[in-house]
């Protein structure tokens, strides 16, 4: 399905350039969150506005990042030619119709080809680490570790519990924690994704799991931020307390 979303992402990609125009080489793919090789990172005064090259590097990162979410494989993105089109529309060219509509299709077409790597990348994971000792698998397709059993009662789906969390990708790519944040989360735990609402009925206060879970129980197609489509999802869960409600 055509996203107006997509064509709005596909409008900011063209000023993804500012740092190629700024510098005028070709960008090299890095992993996410972390610059080019060889590149150096402006460095922000701890206080006062951006440099130009301070800000053209941060609306960058910024647009990386939008970018990763939609499943656009960095090597596909020409930074000359970026850089050309964005120089080109701040002299007056702009997008006809059915050129939007063509970049639209192909924003499409990288996203799902993105989320069919990560769904079969998950499976094969999955398929694996589903053998590894003290790994158990749910008929859903859910794998957990338990690490601290816990004790106590396990929350009901209508309860809020407490926990703290740190979620990754595949490649190891920390998307979330509430370790960093410096403070537990809170939330019913119908509120959450399917892999999340599963595990934690089966847990206790106190608990600490590792939880393993597939796209279909996590956002599947659905890019989040720092999620990719497809991605199966890692977390290192621990459920401090359960408020129940009656």
């Amino acid at each position: 399905m055509k996203s107006t979303a997509l064509l709005a992402l596909c409008a900011l990609l063209s000023c993804a350039s500012l740092i190629a125009a700024a510098e005028d080489q070709p960008a090299k793919p890095a992993a996410p969150g972390a610059a080019p090789a060889g590149a150096a990172k402006p460095v922000a005064p701890a206080n006062g506005p951006f440099t130009d090259a301070e800000a053209s590097y941060h609306i960058g990162v910024s647009l990386g990042e939008q970018l990763s979410q939609a499943g656009i494989d960095a090597q596909k993105l020409k930074s000359e030619e970026l850089a050309r089109g964005v120089r080109d529309a701040m002299h007056g060219a702009h997008l006809t119709q059915a050129d939007g509509n063509k970049i639209n299709d192909w924003v499409v077409a990288q996203r799902e080809a993105a989320g069919k790597r990560n769904r079969a990348a998950a499976e094969t994971f999955l398929a694996q680490n589903g053998k590894a000792p003290g790994v158990v698998t749910t008929p859903s397709g859910l794998e957990y570790k338990v690490i601290t059993p816990g004790n106590g009662n396990s929350p009901q789906p209508t309860d809020e519990v407490t926990v703290h969390y740190r979620g990754t990708l595949l490649d190891g790519t920390e998307f979330d924690s509430s370790y960093k944040r410096g403070q537990p989360a809170v939330f019913p735990v119908n509120g959450v994704i399917k892999g999340w609402q599963e595990a934690l009925v089966l847990m206790k206060p106190g608990a600490k799991w590792k939880l393993f879970i597939p796209p279909q129980l996590a956002y599947d197609m659905s890019a989040k931020p720092g999620i990719p489509p497809g991605s199966a999802l890692l977390f290192e869960v621990e459920l401090i307390s359960v408020n129940a409600k009656h």
